[in-house]
């Protein structure tokens, strides 16, 4: 199929709302847990890695299906519903008056986390074989530019009202799905469309086995995500108790992310790839990133964490060099139900990986210990972003190129 730029076009700003939304509430969330459950950094960190596995394992019960759902029905109509529900889960988050209701809302913010699926499978739809790379750098930079202002804009409305963000980030995810209703078009025509429908996410997984490069980088991926969401979960934590920076500093740290990530992604992978090819930019993608937790764990002064922010984001080819590689191999109407997998394997790591952060970082502070160690959780990570390094090295050597999909 030909690509239809407009249609990309739409793909970008609906995933810069959506992204834009998730961003505005990242610098507050762990605040939010200490106002409700009371105690500090330690007491939270916990907290804040069951919120997060919570949201992530809804994702994985619900992500392959959705993804399959949109192979039968289209992709349109899954991801206006999806990114609709996150709007009003939003919202609800703002009034939770405890604990355990924050834990009830990002658990039906999880049913609605097919944004992404969908996507890459439009993107697919809409891309031919060899600019899918491109294609999916424009995913990257759309989350880098979200990050570059959801995150800056959360920590600036946080410092006002601690619901604010939350606010925020409802009214704009409201807006992309308003703006979707009207102008996103659907990508997959009836006649590529399949008659099943996967409910079974453990079931949506073996689909997997039917593409041995899908499920061997699948599980370089899972490492991969892995040692990156034990950063997220511990990035607010461990810079406020080892720099002391507040919600506008933790925003501005986020909004450098996402500029690294908007400028590699968007503009600098679309020429690197080619140019490397997609085996090698993935390779080297994947071992910039695992030295960069390094150089998190050792930065002794907050400015430190800049310059590793400008090393780390060169990784970013990793990503859409390993999507393209993965589609190439995909039948059109499995696009979906394989992006529904990955979105399943990444929800695993999603799951174990902020629990795994977030007792590393609580043990290596934990006051009862002769010394603390704050950078423990991030030399955790260099070791697992390592092990995906092996993995995708691996999967590479044993699975030869095949010849693009179309």
């Amino acid at each position: 199929m030909t690509a239809r730029q407009p249609a990309l076009r739409f793909i970008f700003f609906t995933l810069l709302l959506d992204v834009l939304g998730f961003g505005l509430i990242v610098p507050v969330a762990p605040r939010l847990v200490e106002h409700l459950q009371g105690g500090g950094i330690a007491a939270a960190a916990p907290i804040v890695g069951w919120l997060t596995s919570t949201y992530a394992a809804m994702v994985f019960l619900f992500a392959p299906f959705l993804g399959s759902l949109s192979d039968r029905f289209g992709r349109r109509p899954v991801l206006l519903l999806s990114v609709l529900g996150s709007g009003l889960d939003y919202f609800a988050m703002a009034l939770v008056p405890s604990v355990t209701w924050l834990f009830v809302m990002r658990a039906l913010n999880g049913l609605s986390g097919a944004s992404i699926t969908v996507a890459s499978a439009y993107i697919a739809d809409v891309t031919p074989p060899d600019k899918r790379a491109a294609g999916f750098g424009i995913v990257g930079a759309a989350f880098g530019i979200g990050f570059v202002l959801g995150p800056l804009l959360g920590g600036l409305l946080g410092k006002i009202d601690i619901h604010l963000p939350f606010y925020a980030a409802g009214a704009m995810a409201l807006a992309n799905a308003l703006y979707g209703y009207f102008v996103l078009p659907e990508s997959l025509p009836p006649e590529l469309r399949t008659r099943k429908v996967r409910s079974n996410p453990f079931a949506a997984l073996t689909t997997l086995g039917d593409y041995p490069l899908a499920r061997r980088l699948a599980v370089a991926l899972f490492f991969v995500n892995l040692a990156q969401f034990a950063l997220h979960t511990t990035w607010v934590l461990y810079t406020t108790y080892r720099y002391g920076w507040d919600e506008r500093d933790v925003g501005l740290s986020l909004c450098a992310v996402g500029i690294g990530a908007a400028l590699v992604q968007g503009g600098l992978a679309r020429r690197v790839i080619p140019l490397l090819g997609e085996r090698a930019s993935l390779r080297i993608g994947l071992l910039i990133g695992s030295l960069s937790y390094t150089g998190y764990a050792l930065a002794s002064s907050g400015w430190m964490i800049y310059a590793v922010i400008a090393i780390q984001s060169l990784g970013g080819i990793a990503m859409p060099a390993s999507q393209a590689l993965i589609t190439k191999s995909v039948r059109p109407d499995q696009q979906g139900a394989v992006q529904g997998s990955l979105t399943g394997v990444q929800s695993m790591a999603n799951i174990f990986g902020p629990l795994l952060g977030a007792a590393v970082f609580a043990w290596s502070i934990d006051p009862a210990r002769d010394m603390t160690s704050p950078g423990a959780v991030y030399f955790m990570s260099s070791l697992l972003g390592a092990i995906g390094l092996l993995a995708a090295m691996v999967a590479l050597s044993r699975t030869p190129a095949v010849p693009a999909r179309s």
